[in-house]
């Protein structure tokens, strides 16, 4: 009973283990979207944008800022009086000194804003404000996905293709192992088994060449996901599943609505941002008026003996309003305001030719996917023809019908459609990708 229950306690922990290094598809797009360099960088764009909306808000709230002044005179300013004030001769002056060498003045003042034609705009622009920083997370979000199905099909082609050399190596090697007993035999020439020696080496450099490529491609994957890369990874999907992964391109695109598109919602966005930035521009010749409320106390003394308890403080407080208006910049203020108008014509511009061009793009995209599935087809049914063959070759080869060259020539279009068949693979993947991205709606 022990025994049991110590193997169920192992199986859980290598589960767990296992899980924690190995993904599927659908795993490494959520993997990436929390830990991808791009997409936590958008995040906290958005938590930017919320702290922003909020110091947008609080420009017009009540301010409260405290002021301690302390002059020290080094040497007190001199005034002139005339001199018959005190019993002198009629134009002349006595030159007297006002108040003490050392001051200061502690204050309170409260300022609340009632009316400033910029706070307006941008407290009726917070909304928008954040829409573009949530358009922007999700559009960041949807090229991380693109990103990381690439890298995942990239990672699993590479695999494949060494599957396959080891393969056809294992192959080119019996066939050359058994041409040389032939040749040893005297039934064949030294010509046969040097061409065989020759697809032998080029299929072995091959193969090295793809096992560094293998490790180039998951370490890759790995940084568009935030993975350690010194950490192991497996991949749990193959590579025929996400190839073959169904998709209703019919229904999608009869569902499809660009107003959800966030490429068109991007650009709406920019219009109204730029729209949004020339009525700012407008509402700076509008005059900001400011309410306030002051108070304080002022101290004197000869010398810095402020805090002794007969120190006397003498208070005040006043109210009052200041309006500042916008009278002459130079023509600055015009020349900005012309930069944001053409800003927003450029802007209302771009939003009427997006939808046209969103529209070309998925008639593309469409046609795109539906080309890489029947590439992907043809592949399929030329390479069944490619060995096909190259079976029938390698029997009449070691039979002495046909030459090593000729057998070379027949190996060398099956690699080739190997080849072909394992990219058709990652174009249908990443076309479907594109496709599905461009359908989804937001």
């Amino acid at each position: 009973m022990k025994k049991t229950g110590l193997l169920i306690i192992i199986i859980l922990l290598s589960n767990n283990l296992f899980g924690q290094n190995a993904f599927t598809l659908e795993n490494a797009i959520d993997y990436a979207l929390e830990n991808n360099r791009l997409s936590k960088n958008a995040t906290s764009d958005l938590e930017i944008a919320n702290a922003k909306k909020w110091e947008t808000i609080a420009t017009g709230l009540p301010q409260i800022n405290a002021f301690i002044d302390y002059n020290n005179n080094l040497k007190q300013p001199v005034s002139l009086v005339p001199a018959e004030f005190f019993g002198g001769n009629p134009g002349e002056f006595a030159e007297l000194s006002f108040g003490t060498k050392q001051t200061i003045d502690g204050s309170v003042t409260l300022t609340q804003l009632l009316f400033d034609g910029s706070y307006m705009i941008g407290l009726a622009s917070i909304k928008l404000y954040m829409d573009i920083a949530e358009k922007a997370k999700i559009k960041t979000d949807q090229e991380v996905k693109k990103a990381t199905i690439s890298a995942y099909g990239n990672a699993l082609i590479s695999q494949e293709r060494v599957k396959i050399l080891n393969k056809n190596l294992k192959n080119v090697k019996n066939n050359l192992d058994e041409i040389n007993k032939i040749y040893q035999n005297g039934f064949t020439e030294l010509e046969n088994v040097e061409q065989l020696t020759i697809s032998y080496k080029s299929l072995k450099n091959s193969l090295d060449y793809a096992t560094k490529i293998e490790k180039t491609t998951l370490n890759l994957f790995k940084l568009i996901i935030g993975y350690d890369i010194e950490k192991e990874i497996t991949l749990l999907d193959n590579l025929s599943g996400l190839t073959l992964k169904s998709f209703d391109l019919n229904e999608s695109s009869e569902n499809f609505e660009i107003e959800k598109n966030i490429d068109y919602q991007l650009s709406l966005n920019n219009k109204k941002s730029q729209q949004t930035l020339l009525r700012l521009e407008q509402a700076k010749a509008l005059p900001t008026l400011r309410a306030f409320l002051k108070g304080g106390y002022d101290g004197n003394n000869e010398s810095f003996r402020f805090f002794k308890p007969n120190q006397k403080w003498y208070g005040y407080s006043f109210v009052g309003v200041t309006m500042s208006v916008p009278i002459f910049s130079s023509l600055r203020k015009s020349a900005k305001t012309q930069q944001a108008k053409i800003e927003f014509e450029k802007s209302v511009i771009d939003y009427s030719e997006s939808k046209k061009r969103i529209l070309i793009e998925l008639e593309n995209a469409e046609s795109e996917y539906q080309y890489a599935l029947n590439s992907y087809n043809n592949a399929i049914e030329n390479l069944k023809l490619a060995e096909k063959i190259e079976r029938k070759n390698q029997i009449k080869f070691l039979e002495g019908l046909i030459s090593g060259l000729e057998l070379r020539q027949a190996q060398i279009q099956l690699y080739s459609i190997q080849n072909e068949l394992l990219q058709s693979m990652l174009e249908v993947i990443n076309k479907k990708t594109a496709l599905e991205i461009m359908l989804t709606q937001n």
